[in-house]
This record gives C-alpha cells, sequence and structure tokens, in this order.
C-alpha cells in the first residue's frame, strides 16, 4: 500500500470531508459491524418509533459478516460483504449521523446522493482478504440482536484497519475515476 491516511475511528464528518477518493486510509480505535440483517433490524426499529440499541452518530459502519473464531483469536475472517446488499437501508443510516461506510462494490446513485447529503465516505476493503483484514481487529463485541449470529451489530476495535476511500463527501468515484484512462472514446 502506498502512503496511508492514518484516522481514528470514530471519526467526525470534517475527518470524512478531508478524505477524497482514492486515498488509502488505516483505520485504528472502533468500527460498528453490520450487515444486511441488522440494517433491517435498525431501520425497522426506527420505522416503529423505537430507540435504536445503539447511536450511530459519526461511527463508521463495516459490513461483515465474520467466520467463527478459531480458540485463541479475536475474530474469524473478516472480509467485507458486498455494500450494495444495504443500498435500501443505507439513505436513512446515514441520516443518523453515520461518518463513514466500509465494504466492497459499488453504490446506487441514491446510496452516493445520500453520502453527499450528509457529508459521509465510503471505503472499500479487499475482498478476499478477510483472514488478513482479521488481523487489524483486537476485539469483537456484540452491541445488539445477538439472536443474528455473526450479522448481529458489534464494536470492533481495530488497528491499521486497511481500507480504500471509493466514494467521498463529493459523490466523488475512486471506480469510476480508476475506469476512465481505459474508456472507449
Amino acid at each position: 500500500m502506498s502512503h496511508a491516511i492514518k484516522i481514528t475511528a470514530p471519526f467526525d464528518k470534517e475527518t470524512a470531508k478531508k478524505l477524497k477518493a482514492g486515498d488509502n486510509v488505516l483505520i485504528s480505535g472502533t468500527i460498528i459491524a453490520a450487515r444486511d440483517a441488522a440494517h433491517k433490524a435498525l431501520t425497522e426499529a426506527l420505522a416503529r418509533g423505537e430507540t435504536l440499541p445503539v447511536d450511530l452518530q459519526n461511527e463508521t459502519i463495516y459490513y461483515l459478516g465474520p467466520s467463527p473464531a478459531k480458540p485463541g483469536e479475536v475474530i474469524g475472517a473478516a472480509g467485507p460483504t458486498t455494500s450494495g446488499r444495504m443500498d435500501k437501508y443505507t439513505p436513512t443510516i446515514l441520516d443518523l449521523g453515520v461518518s463513514g461506510m466500509v465494504g466492497k462494490g459499488y453504490r446506487s446513485k441514491e446510496v452516493i446522493e445520500s453520502i453527499k447529503k450528509n457529508g459521509a465516505v465510503y471505503m472499500v476493503a479487499i475482498g478476499g482478504a478477510g483472514a488478513l483484514i482479521a488481523k487489524s481487529i483486537k476485539k469483537y463485541e456484540v452491541l445488539a440482536y445477538p439472536e443474528l449470529g455473526p450479522e448481529a451489530v458489534a464494536r470492533l476495535t481495530v488497528e491499521d484497519f486497511p481500507a480504500i476511500v471509493a466514494i467521498d463527501s463529493e459523490g466523488n468515484n475512486f471506480y469510476e475515476m480508476g475506469q476512465k484512462p481505459y474508456a472507449k472514446i
């Protein structure tokens, strides 16, 4: 990885705005693990007028469903889940003050507009590198919906968690930027 920007999570919108599409980042601190089942549970709780079991203000959500930890390990393989599976929930979740998301793959136009509206950032982790990523996770603590098993909402303590900014707070999209030099005119 070329020069990486070290950030501490949770981080505020000012930090999110400094990150630009294509930046390599190393995240240390705490992030929230939640994927589609957790997103569904959170948005359904909001729709019922319930208080959420976790405050998402300034949090970074990692789309993760880890494999079981081997004896003596904090977590099993911890690679990213395809982000598009969260797209129908993401604008609602971003409106709660989330500053960052980490997953893999493309995001819908609606999500990109919500990222811009909320001053958030979308980062990607390398798919297939779950065992390597797991080495950066130092603690795993279930916060809500334990009945969802590996899809429960959890707090991860991370050290130098590697990610790349894919969509910045202005909507610049690294996927599109990376493809431009190869596009046929």
